[in-house]
Order: C-alpha cells, then structure tokens, then sequence
C-alpha cells in the first residue's frame, strides 16, 4: 500500500450528523474520515506504533503517568516541549508527508465557510492560509483512559490543530482559554470526525472526558480509541 493509497478517498460527510462550530474557531465535520479511510489510517497507526521510537507511556514532571500511550512523528513531544530523539532514545519517526496534505484539506474545508462569532472564512483564522503542519501526535485511549483539561502551548505557532478520531466515542471538553473551569461545551467525537480549532480556540483547554466502551467500528479491531492531531511546530 503506498502514502497516496493511504489518504486518498478520505472525505465522505454523515448526513446525519452536520457540521457545527461549538467556539469561536472551532470547527466539527462529523463523519469526515469514511470507513475505508478509517481503515487505512488505523493500520498506518499501527506501523508508526510500532519500536522503534514507538508507542511509549508517558511521565509527568510531577511523577505520575498519563493514562493514554502515544508516539509522535516529526518531533517527539514530551512534558512540555519537543525534541528530535524519541523516548527510547532513537530519532523521532518522520512526519508523513500525505499527513500533513491531509491536514491541510481538513483546515481549508474546516475554514472554508464563514466562521461562527465574526471571524470570516479561512483569513480569519491566525496561519490557516499558509498552514504548513510538521509535527503529529497520536494517542490511544484504552478503556478507562482520559485526558485532563490542558493548552496545547508547546508550539512556536499560533496555527490551527486537527484532530482526527478513530475507534470508540469519547466525550471531549472544550473549555475557555483563561482557566480550566467553566464554561465548557461538552462535545461527542465520534469514529471518523474531523475537529480543526484555531483563532481564538487555539489556546482553549481542552480535554477527554471518557470514552465510551464498545462503540468503535468492530471492522477496525480497535480496542479504545485513537486520536491523530497534527500541528504546526514553528521549530
């Protein structure tokens, strides 16, 4: 299978679920990502999981351990920075190419209509015209994982961040971006959605409050969840 078959075909929106625009700046496709495209890109998850400078558990400063495993490509990020050599000491898997030209479509359909809260289209939003994203993430949620509210402020760029979904639901929080209290909008993100937040969303904490056991695509043989978010380093 080569990059391009991986990413091709990816675009088929549920006709159940419509876009919505939760915040200023945050932007929901539901359904995105078809099942075929869902399909290859879990399997292109397992290759990048796979040692070395694979899929690890991370520890925080403070000595505790986040209850989801992840592996980065591009740059590996670690509490709270990003460096070129992984967590086993290995150089950092190269950011795909195809992925960042996924990421790419996805903030330019995303931005592509007018933007709830006065922001207009695409050049509303800080580094979405010129988006070049270099670094991604992707985390997987076992059953009973979850994410505290945080910011994602360890980038020198102020550009948009997609997240794709595969797998089981999960209940994400998109908090505020003065404190992590309220107010928050709760959102559903299912198999397949596609969430862009940038402008004044960009720095908004946000988090995974559970995910929901058993709702994955039984045809991906997922066990949890993974989410894929891509981002514009400025390194």
């Amino acid at each position: 299978m080569t990059q391009g078959e991986l990413f091709g075909g990816l675009f088929d929106a549920s006709p159940e679920r419509g876009r919505s625009e939760p915040a200023p700046g945050a932007v929901l496709l539901p359904g995105w990502l078809d099942a075929a495209a869902q399909l290859r890109l879990g399997a292109a998850c397992r290759d990048w999981a796979r040692p070395p400078a694979g899929m690890h558990t991370v520890r925080m400063p403070t000595g505790g351990t986040m209850s989801v495993r992840m592996v980065s490509l591009g740059l590996h990020w670690y509490p709270y920075g990003y460096r070129g050599v992984a967590e086993d000491g290995t150089p950092v898997k190269p950011f795909p190419p195809e992925l960042g030209a996924l990421a790419r479509r996805a903030v330019a359909e995303a931005y592509g209509a007018t933007v709830g809260g006065g922001i207009s289209g695409i050049g509303g939003i800080a580094g979405a015209v010129d988006y070049e994203p270099d670094v991604a993430i992707v985390n997987h949620y076992p059953h009973g994982a979850r994410m505290g509210l945080h910011q994602d402020r360890d980038e020198r760029a102020d550009a948009p961040v997609v997240s794709l979904s595969l797998g089981d639901t999960c209940v994400f929080r998109l908090g505020n971006t003065e404190t992590r209290t309220r107010p928050w909008t709760d959102l559903e993100l299912r198999g397949g959605d596609l969430l862009v937040f940038g402008g004044p969303a960009r720095f908004a904490y946000h988090g995974v409050v559970r995910t929901l056991p058993g709702t994955a695509d039984p045809a991906l043989g997922l066990t949890g969840r993974l989410n894929i978010t891509v981002r514009q380093s400025g390194l």
